[in-house]
């Protein structure tokens, strides 16, 4: 899952029309009377400019060789405004694609307002048994299946093990471990431990797992992030950043983080899956073999790493439906999630891709599988995606001193309160 990637640190949009005769908005109707699909299908994509996006545009050339009469609009929409720029076109019905690429919050979301196209028995459920149940969880809302499951991930703290071995140290597996590992590498190279990342929310769920806590409790309709485990969790990011363990940014964090991490200034990040290949570029890690992961630290209650991921999605009012059900049963393939866990360690949703020789070779997939199925999943209720906002504002604050973890919880819990009615 792709959190977290601030807008200012991906370029504008960008449309590519990827077979000739596509047009600059909207979608052409497409017919299957002739029992060939034709038409235009508009995709928006919200991977990562630079690396994921070249692979995910090359595949979805792939469909056009297939069904030659059908142009694929791709679009690159910035992660950190996709979610609100889809909401606005879909309710003023104009300029919304045909398929977007939803985080798995924004699912039950988008289906809430009734912005999606429902999609069981449709083609774009091609074997539907063969996703991995927590994958397809994200894609259920009041009884029906919204989307479609592209990709699933975790987190885990990446380390650059050159460093690691001229400190004489070893991945930490405790949040105490953490702080005398970073101290020990501060010591013996003059580097920074970790870099803690603080302009996103997402980032801060480790955390708040490790200490027993959650955001809500959906089922009992009750508010937790206030409570004393919420308390204890902002209260550890603190200290790691006052004991000098860690450094953090409350603005740029993604564009800092992997910087500092690729360039060799820091030994550590908490990062996921959609990391890789952007790790892989730095000069650090030019052998990569020098790029070690291991499970987040545990906190006083364990460890724990959210569940996230990306699924795709049909736009309710899309003019062209067969040709958007083909796309999306197409993108989710095996065929294509076999490429895509091959070219991008990106972890697929369909239990028959672990299998392939391409994918159970794949040293990255063969971490992170273990912590996927570990992973603590996220509140699936339409309201899921506005979760992040207040913890966003609080979290930031706590780092940089600007208020305490007490009053930062309690400030993200009246915001749930105000946000989720008559829960407790």
């Amino acid at each position: 899952m792709r959190r977290g990637i601030a807008a200012t640190a991906l370029v504008a949009a960008l449309g590519v029309t990827l077979a000739a005769c596509g047009s600059d908005s909207g979608s052409d109707g497409g017919s299957k009377s002739s029992g060939e699909l034709s038409g235009t299908v508009t995709w928006w994509d919200t991977s990562t400019v630079g690396s994921e996006d070249k692979v995910f545009k090359k595949i979805a050339e792939g469909f056009t060789k297939k069904h030659p009469k059908v142009t694929v609009k791709y679009v690159n929409v910035p992660f950190g405004e996709a979610q609100n720029k889809f909401k606005n076109a879909a309710q003023s019905g104009s300029g919304a694609p045909d398929v977007i690429r939803s985080e798995v919050a924004w699912t039950p979301d988008f289906a809430s307002l009734g912005y999606l196209q429902p999609l069981d028995k449709t083609p774009a459920l091609k074997d539907e048994g063969d996703f991995l149940p927590q994958a397809a969880a994200s894609t259920k809302f009041d009884g029906k299946t919204y989307a479609v499951p592209q990709v699933i991930d975790s987190m885990g703290i990446f380390y650059n093990k050159k460093i690691f071995k001229e400190a004489g140290v070893e991945a930490p597996k405790t949040i105490a471990e953490l702080k005398s590992v970073s101290a020990k590498i501060k010591e013996k190279t003059g580097k920074t431990g970790l870099y803690l990342r603080g302009d996103d929310p997402y980032w801060f769920l480790s955390f708040l797992y490790g200490e027993g806590g959650d955001m809500v409790d959906a089922a009992g309709k009750t508010i937790t992030i206030d409570d004393a485990k919420g308390v204890k969790a902002l209260a550890t990011v603190k200290d790691l950043v006052d004991s000098k363990a860690a450094i953090t940014d409350a603005t740029n964090g993604w564009e800092n983080m992997q910087a500092a991490f690729k360039d060799g200034k820091v030994a550590m990040m908490i990062n996921g899956p959609w990391a890789v290949t952007d790790t892989y570029a730095g000069k650090e890690f030019a052998d990569k073999a020098n790029l070690g992961i291991a499970p987040v630290p545990a906190g006083s209650a364990g460890q724990g790493a959210p569940q996230g991921g990306h699924n795709l999605a049909i736009y309710a009012g899309s003019k062209n439906l067969d040709a958007s059900y083909a796309f999306t049963e197409y993108m989710t393939s095996v065929e294509t999630q076999t490429q895509i866990a091959k070219e991008l360690s990106l972890l697929p949703t369909r239990q028959s891709v672990f299998i392939k020789p391409d994918v159970a070779t794949n040293e990255m997939i063969g971490f992170f599988k273990p912590v996927v199925e570990k992973a603590v999943e996220r509140p699936w209720i339409p309201e899921g995606g506005s979760l992040f906002d207040p913890i966003k504002v609080e979290y930031a604050k706590v780092l940089t001193g600007q208020t305490t973890p007490e009053q930062g919880a309690k400030a993200i819990g009246d915001s749930y309160r105000k946000l989720l009615k008559d829960w407790k």
